[in-house]
């Protein structure tokens, strides 16, 4: 059997770790869309299981959370009624938390966006860090049961939420902060940092660029690609603000690493690299 060489593997990466999709990938690279698809499930399950393991006793002080919407094989509207709530199939959203001084993205989940995954979620990212956080999220309601639950009184939680806005008025403005536990500074209640993120996620996931038909298909494929696009993030991608990865920055590694080290990574995890079937879950 031909096996593609690890420099032929890295390139492929290269390509969708820069929003290319699978379709225009094979036309750069001549590859088979079963061989790039394959790359991606072991890269991204691989990556998925490193991150787990490797982003715990986190030292951050400032954290925000956001959630992003996408859907795998139809939107939820279309999705008939005898199969709705069926998981992978309709709305998908993906949860992210960010560190907000190295950029590091330190926890994510792919599920629903009722309290359940929120509750899930926000418990991870609790089980991560180590000391006492400032927290801003937007105005979703399940995160507040969550953080209460997940951080106990120990957080300063404040939330960022869509104000009404009163024409002619100096005082009033398109968004207010208020405080939820704790006291969180003032001068940091804001989801900048993760609205950049999720801006980014939309432009090097292909899958998450709007009114396209590079959307899932399967959601073992949707979350190794996230896998794969955060591992990318962390490690490999240079940050232009911090002139170096998110992963450096943090402390988590000594240097950038390359789309090799990520193939190197996959070899590792796996006796046979190019059969990851089944092993991608919805667990995080």
């Amino acid at each position: 059997m031909n096996r593609l060489t690890v420099r032929q593997r890295a390139e492929v990466l290269s390509l969708l770790c820069e929003g290319c999709s699978i379709a225009s990938v094979t036309r750069h690279t001549a590859a088979a869309k079963m061989t790039i698809l394959s790359i991606l499930r072991t890269v991204g399950y691989a990556a998925g299981l490193y991150l787990d393991r490797e982003l715990t006793g986190l030292a951050c002080r400032r954290v925000q959370c956001d959630e992003v919407w996408s859907f795998c094989q139809m939107k939820e509207k279309r999705v008939p009624d005898v199969f709705r709530g069926t998981p992978g199939l309709g709305d998908v959203w993906l949860w992210l938390a960010i560190d907000v001084a190295s950029k590091l993205v330190i926890t994510y989940r792919v599920g629903c966006r009722g309290s359940a995954s929120a509750a899930a979620f926000i418990q991870d990212l609790a089980d991560r860090l180590t000391g006492r956080i400032q927290l801003s999220t937007d105005g979703h309601r399940p995160y507040i049961d969550a953080v209460a639950s997940a951080f106990g009184g120990k957080v300063d939680y404040a939330m960022i939420a869509k104000a009404a806005i009163v024409p002619d008025s100096a005082e009033d403005s398109e968004f207010c902060a208020y405080t939820v536990f704790g006291r969180p500074d003032p001068n940091h209640i804001n989801t900048s940092a993760i609205e950049r993120y999720n801006l980014t996620v939309r432009m090097t996931d292909r899958r998450y660029t709007r009114k396209t038909n590079a959307f899932s298909k399967s959601i073992d494929n949707h979350i190794a690609s996230v896998a794969l696009h955060v591992l990318y993030y962390n490690f490999v991608r240079i940050h232009s603000t911090l002139e170096t990865t998110p992963a450096v920055k943090a402390g988590l590694a000594a240097k950038p690493w390359y789309y090799e080290d990520m193939i190197e990574l996959a070899d590792r995890t796996f006796a046979e690299p190019s059969k990851p079937s089944g092993l991608v879950r919805i667990k995080r």
